[in-house]
């Protein structure tokens, strides 16, 4: 029988989910399967989803907390976010239900002696499918040329940012959901973020040079206000 929790999160953060949530019986899912968990949620309603904290500040993690929260047929389920450590715990709260609206008026409409009813109504708007790779939440800003930022301490290639994430070029391998420390740095000393990377994809490298990765990262509680300064001193 399925549970009626499901916790989504990094692998070796799973068992630590489950402790902090509480519960001892979960159906618990990695976060490189966000279909998969969202099929379960979507078919058997747990009363409760908990999201690793660093997951849900990724696209892919606001995509599936939006998509539970538009389903009326998943109105009961809370949704939490938490961190594997037990330092942050909050409740995602739901948007308030739409105001009822009349049925649209029935016209009638008469051509000589006889006379048609017609239904007036505007067309429902097609289902948009699920956008994994998330849509834009912030203006992002194209980096001025060899501008240096540190990945895990490895110096790389800043080629975009915003407030919630960047675009980096690194010569270390950088692959999907991995954790990074993100250092920007700058003369007043280097603003130092937590993230996840969103995506990533070699690049062959050009003649003589060294093969690279191109990565786009999602920050996980940056400093907003530093960070528009910084992007206010590197954008092009």
């Amino acid at each position: 029988m399925p549970s009626s929790v499901v916790i989504i999160g990094a692998s070796d953060m799973l068992d630590a989910l489950r402790a902090r949530a509480g519960v001892s019986d979960a159906d618990v899912f990695p976060d490189t399967q966000p279909l998969q968990a969202l099929q379960a949620i979507t078919e058997f309603r747990p009363s409760l989803v908990v999201l690793e904290r660093l997951f849900a500040a990724t696209s892919r993690g606001a995509a599936l907390i939006n998509r539970i929260k538009s389903d009326p047929g998943l109105e009961g389920t809370e949704i939490r976010v938490l961190s594997h450590t037990g330092d942050y715990t909050r409740v995602i709260a739901r948007p308030a239900p739409p105001q009822s609206t009349p049925a649209p008026p029935r016209v009638e409409v008469t051509e000589s002696s006889s006379a048609a009813a017609v239904d007036i109504a505007t067309p429902a708007p097609p289902a948009q499918p699920l956008d994994w790779r998330g849509t834009r939440r912030a203006p992002r800003y194209r980096a001025q040329t060899g501008v240096e930022v540190h990945v895990d301490g490895t110096p790389a290639e800043l080629i975009d940012v915003s407030v919630l994430g960047a675009q980096v070029l690194s010569t270390n391998s950088l692959r999907p959901n991995q954790r990074v420390r993100l250092s920007l740095m700058q003369e007043q000393g280097p603003i130092r973020v937590a993230a996840a990377v969103a995506w990533a994809k070699f690049e062959l490298p050009r003649v003589g040079g060294a093969p690279q990765y191109r990565a786009g990262l999602e920050f996980a509680d940056a400093d907003e206000g530093a960070l528009n300064g910084y992007c206010d001193r590197v954008k092009k």
